[in-house]
């Protein structure tokens, strides 16, 4: 069975609107960081896109694909574990998923 608790590819992020946690790459304004996030496929607030879930009408928060380093499902609702785990801070050559092999 396959560990749900770590980071994996953008390229395998699902596209069907689920929410996601996502790392946001660290910028000049900030360190890299940890966000509940979910694809959009447009609508008459904007295209598609990678979108907080804090995004309402008129107040969209959109990340460009370089913006985000690696995702992960959402973790279980378990009362021991409902932290957000620490973003990903590894290099960006560094494999998430493995070899490929």
């Amino acid at each position: 069975m396959e560990a749900l608790d770590r980071w994996r590819h953008m390229r395998s992020a699902p596209r069907d609107g689920s929410r996601i946690l996502v790392t946001i790459r660290a910028t000049e304004q900030g360190p890299g960081a940890v966000d509940l996030a979910y694809w959009s496929k447009g609508d008459q607030y904007g295209g598609e896109a990678w979108r907080s879930s804090d995004s309402a009408p008129g107040r969209i928060i959109e990340y460009a694909e370089p913006e985000l380093k690696c995702w992960m499902p959402l973790p279980s609702a378990e009362l021991d574990s409902l932290a957000f785990p620490a973003p990903w801070k590894g290099k960006d050559d560094e494999e998430l998923d493995g070899s490929g092999i």
